[in-house]
């Protein structure tokens, strides 16, 4: 990936690796995750012991390590969370006089508050949802779904750049909600089908659905208005579309071509759901601390280096291993973080901005670690640039990285200097049905916002048969462990990467800006100061 010349990588700072004391940054890595991956933190679930014994830990390294607590002068920011929780036994959704079965046939969202509540309404398709008249994409034109329901198909049409069709794919409630719809009835298409089939999305254990808590103790929501989420499988899907003007068939083959342009209509069906849900309240920390930094003139433009502590505790389905204990997701980025941090701080002059370092929770439930930190910025400053660090997969000696959200910014051409610097180069999205620019915490960020990156380890040197692998074999599973075969030095060097990019942000003489024709950073940022990407610009 090339970049403007505007942004010379011959003049970026000297690499980490050369003026650092010589630490065998392979071997604290591997510590590092031994415990946060070790079956005594039971799988770091959200709320439970095990996680808030890895808050412990990371507190603990990062004073060792000389950081400040960012917090108030605590390390913690704690969360507040709301859960819901769909009684299976007491909910059903019915279609044209049949009823299917939750977590079976079809899955449902929890009601925002507990109790019992009954929902019947029209339905409406409206092929992928999205709403976004400015760039001229609106599923929407011609279609009246006030106070309906509202068909969408999972994911975003195959020729949307990833991350612009992720950000679309996750935005559908809000979309819906926009156009004065009550729910969403998520349609699984067939490239839906192929990435995961509908037993992984029904297995494992029944968690509530969190979100965090606002001040009046309320459940937050991007969306709340829409009153249900369902998703269905096969025979569901098909009575829906029972007498429909075009075949359920018909219409997902369309939307499995390239640039696919379906036109919404009106269903025949009218869907029904049943519902109870109960609800219940808990806390969960975000770690927080601090480098300063060595200009006073920058003291307000905090840079935040971010991972996901949490993972998806035990499984009390299985017999045998119960503990999803998350060695790669995101033991390993939580990891790197750590160390990043310590190679950061054992400069001989401190970066010039200061440096936040967040260990976050609940990523696993919907980012909602991040999203609170996003919403309630340590010291009421919101960060100018974020690294995310979120599940590398360190089975390889990998050879290149995907930075995603890097071609958006001027973040760009330090991520390509700091890859380069260490023999990686950078390449496009190998995966872009995947939608992963949207699932992790810089996401967050993004939306208010805030330029970020995310790196993933890349396909070459046998890259994408290990990642292929992992998704299929031990993502969100008990094989996501420590048998796996880690390669501490790659490591070390995914480390090494994020810390060299934080720095050169952190000493750049101007804080990262979007480019002017990011998408990204017109829709979420439409007032801040763009660059061009050339000078001439």
């Amino acid at each position: 990936m090339r970049f403007p010349a505007l942004f010379c990588v011959a003049a970026l700072p000297v690499l980490i690796a050369a003026d650092t004391p010589n630490t065998n940054m392979a071997d604290a890595m591997r510590g590092h995750v031994e415990f946060l991956a070790s079956d005594a933190l039971e799988g770091r679930e959200t709320g439970m012991r095990g996680h808030e014994l890895a808050a412990e830990y990371v507190a603990s390294q990062f004073r060792a390590i000389g950081l400040k607590p960012a917090v108030d002068g605590s390390w913690y920011q704690r969360v507040p969370f709301k859960g819901g929780l769909v009684d299976l036994a007491q909910s059903k959704i019915s279609i044209a006089g049949q009823d299917f079965t939750v977590r079976k046939d079809v899955l449902l969202s929890p009601a925002q508050t507990a109790g019992r509540d009954t929902l019947s309404a029209d339905v409406v398709f409206a092929g992928f949802c999205i709403n976004d008249p400015a760039n001229k994409r609106d599923s929407f034109k011609g279609l009246d779904v006030k106070g309906k329901l509202v068909a969408c198909l999972t994911g975003f049409p195959k020729g949307m750049p990833s991350d612009i069709g992720a950000h679309y794919g996750r935005s559908k409630p809000q979309a819906v909600q926009a156009k004065g719809g009550i729910g969403v009835i998520n349609i699984r298409t067939k490239e839906r089908e192929r990435t995961r089939a509908w037993s992984r999305e029904i297995e494992g254990p029944q968690h509530p659905q969190l979100n965090w808590a606002n001040a009046s103790g309320a459940q937050h929501s991007d969306a709340p208005n829409i009153r249900v989420i369902a998703t269905l499988h096969d025979k569901a899907a098909s009575a829906l579309f029972g007498g429909a003007s075009v075949s359920l068939a018909n219409t997902l083959t369309e939307a499995d071509k390239p640039n696919a342009k379906l036109k919404g209509f009106a269903l025949k069906q009218k869907l029904s759901v049943e519902r109870t849900t109960t609800q219940s309240s808990l806390t969960s920390p975000n770690v927080i601390g601090m480098l300063p930094g060595s200009d006073p003139a920058l003291a307000d433009q905090p840079i935040l280096l971010m991972a996901h502590l949490d993972h998806v505790g035990t499984d009390d389905t299985k017999t045998g291993d119960k503990i999803s204990n998350g060695a790669l997701d995101n033991a390993s980025g939580t990891a790197a973080m750590i160390e990043a941090a310590r190679l950061l701080a054992s400069l001989p002059v401190r970066p010039r901005r200061p440096i936040l370092f967040a260990a976050v929770t609940a990523e696993e439930k919907g980012l909602l670690g991040s999203d609170y930190l996003a919403n309630h910025p340590v010291g009421g400053k919101q960060a100018v640039a974020v690294v995310n660090l979120d599940m590398p997969i360190l089975l390889y000696n990998f050879q290149d990285v995907i930075a995603f959200g890097a071609e958006h910014s001027t973040m760009g051409p330090l991520v390509d200097g700091a890859a380069r610097g260490l023999n990686v180069s950078l390449s496009p999205d190998p995966m872009p049905s995947e939608g992963l620019f949207t699932r992790s915490d810089h996401y967050s960020h993004v939306k208010k916002g805030v330029p970020s990156v995310f790196l993933m380890t890349g396909f070459k040197n046998g890259g994408e048969a290990q990642f292929q692998s992992f998704l299929k074999t031990h993502y969100h599973r008990v094989s996501d462990d420590l048998k796996q075969p880690l390669n501490w030095e790659a490591a070390a060097k995914f480390a090494r990467i994020n810390a060299e990019i934080a720095k050169a942000i952190a000493n750049s003489n101007a804080a990262p800006l979007w480019y002017a024709d990011s998408f990204f950073g017109r829709a979420f940022a439409p007032n801040a100061p763009k660059m061009g990407r050339n000078p001439a610009q």
